[in-house]
């Protein structure tokens, strides 16, 4: 009966969802504290390549916008801002790699280093305003909530910690221990932080006080991080097995297990309008009933797929270490478009006013859009 109960709540939750708020930025890794990969305008119908500029070094960071500006870091710990039109606005050398996406929140740029360190750069003019040292490498994004006047930057790291600062000041405001890395970023919604670790575990907490609400153990490794919709977590782990859980209930509403040829789950789901959308190292990008966890197609690519799609009511848009850049229908997942980058494709893209931005493994950004200029 409990089974029945949660699966009809969290039918009728997807159903009314229409996802995130309408917003001209994509200023968090995924566009919202979430991570749901949703965005609520649509893709261009036939997207081509505008502009691409090359910062010279590999990288696996993603891409973020904020103001008309893009940021991204790249594996020699440059961090690079890049104006709209794909000219370099300023770089911030951290001198140290930077693995993941950056964050804009207010006039900060934030991102973790390998070095351990989480620095606030001036969106502005790049200069450094506030650092704060775990005890080691950040692989993960960081993330922020906010409640009431108060906010708070969350960020995990090797060092067995999630970590919260203070945005302004970058002052520790609490920690809560794991068992093990935490190497993904950190999901946020509805008063709860929610992430997983290396310990195999889901940890609920208290963005206010950091204590820890709840656990729930998957008891394999879980390097990247849950998509938040409603009361429920969606995620993958490294042994290819796909999950939905209830935060509420603790309950497992659905669990698509590991066949013999899946792959780890590097990828977080892109979850909305009542579809739960994910790439896994087997080479296939799966599209789930949310509420059920049925399947209700795939598409194989020529690649491990390790970067995180971004859905829209009518389409998916995601990247595969085969060089390619898709566009799918949502409702059957045939294929709308493609484009081949030339190099293997690890990170996520970034979506803003019917533009989207790629960043290759060789450290190319590539803006797409539509060249007459017209709006989706």
């Amino acid at each position: 009966m409990i089974k029945i109960v949660i699966f009809f709540f969290c039918l009728f939750s997807f159903l009314i969802s229409n996802a995130q708020g309408n917003s001209t930025d994509w200023p968090l890794f995924r566009g919202t504290a979430d991570l749901s990969g949703n965005y609520t305008s649509d893709l261009p119908s036939n997207p081509q390549l505008i502009w691409s500029i090359s910062s010279g070094v590999r990288t696996k960071s993603s891409p973020v916008l904020s103001d008309g500006t893009i940021f991204f870091g790249n594996d020699k710990g440059t961090l690079n801002a890049v104006n709209s039109d794909g000219k370099i606005k300023w770089k911030f050398e951290a001198g140290s790699a930077i693995d993941a996406a950056p964050m804009v929140f207010g006039k900060k740029v934030i991102f973790g280093s390998s070095d351990g360190i989480l620095r606030a750069i001036d969106k502005v003019s790049g200069k450094l305003i506030w650092s704060y040292t775990t005890d080691n490498q950040i692989v993960g994004s960081a993330n922020v909530w906010v409640t009431g006047k108060k906010s708070g930057i969350v960020v995990g790291s090797y060092d067995y910690f999630l970590h919260c600062v203070d945005p302004e000041t970058g002052q520790s405001l609490w920690k809560v221990e794991t068992e093990n890395y935490v190497n993904g970023t950190p999901a946020i919604l509805n008063g709860k932080v929610v992430f997983g670790g290396c310990d195999g575990m889901i940890r609920i907490v208290d963005p206010l006080t950091g204590q820890q609400k709840d656990t729930i153990t998957i008891g394999v490794y879980i390097a990247s991080s849950p998509a938040l919709s409603h009361d429920c977590a969606f995620f993958g782990d490294y042994e290819g097995t796909k999950y939905c859980v209830n935060l509420v209930s603790k309950k497992i509403v659905w669990k698509i297990a590991a066949g013999e040829e899946s792959g780890a789950i590097m990828a977080i789901p892109a979850v909305g309008y009542n579809y739960a959308v994910i790439g896994s190292e087997d080479k296939n990008l799966y599209c789930y009933n949310a509420a059920d966890g049925k399947l209700l197609w795939k598409f194989r690519t020529n690649g491990r797929i390790t970067g995180s799609a971004v859905i829209t009511s009518t389409k998916v848009l995601f990247t595969g270490m085969d060089g390619n850049v898709y566009i799918l229908n949502i409702e059957d997942g045939k294929k709308l478009w493609s484009f081949n980058s030339g190099s293997p494709i690890s990170s996520s893209p970034a979506v803003n006013n019917g533009m989207f931005y790629v960043l290759t493994d060789d450290g190319r950004l590539l803006a797409f859009g539509d060249k007459t200029g017209k709006k989706t």
